[in-house]
């Protein structure tokens, strides 16, 4: 998430208000906030979720509408939102 720099205030605020709600939603494992080295206006969020369902369910929550539609008026750019998934090797 690529944040106007003036904003950047205003979300990391939000976030601490909200991460325990995020960890404690049903089906979140871990949640953390990470910054770009290069470049201070990016961020992304890393989570894990018990199944792509407990994460669906998480994104169709009142709770993510709520944080979603304030996080994005403070964008500078689109964001890019994906999932992934470990890789074992042996």
């Amino acid at each position: 998430m690529t944040f106007q720099p003036d904003k950047i205030e205003a979300f990391l605020t939000n976030f601490q208000q909200t991460k325990h709600l995020i960890r404690g939603f049903e089906g979140c494992q871990y949640l953390e906030l990470l910054q770009d080295a290069q470049n201070p206006n990016v961020y992304c969020t890393y989570s894990h979720w018990d199944s792509e369902k407990s994460l669906e369910i998480y994104r169709n929550s009142k709770l993510f509408t709520e944080i979603w539609g304030f996080t994005k008026t403070l964008f500078a750019d689109k964001p890019t939102a994906f999932s992934v998934h470990r890789v074992e090797i042996v």
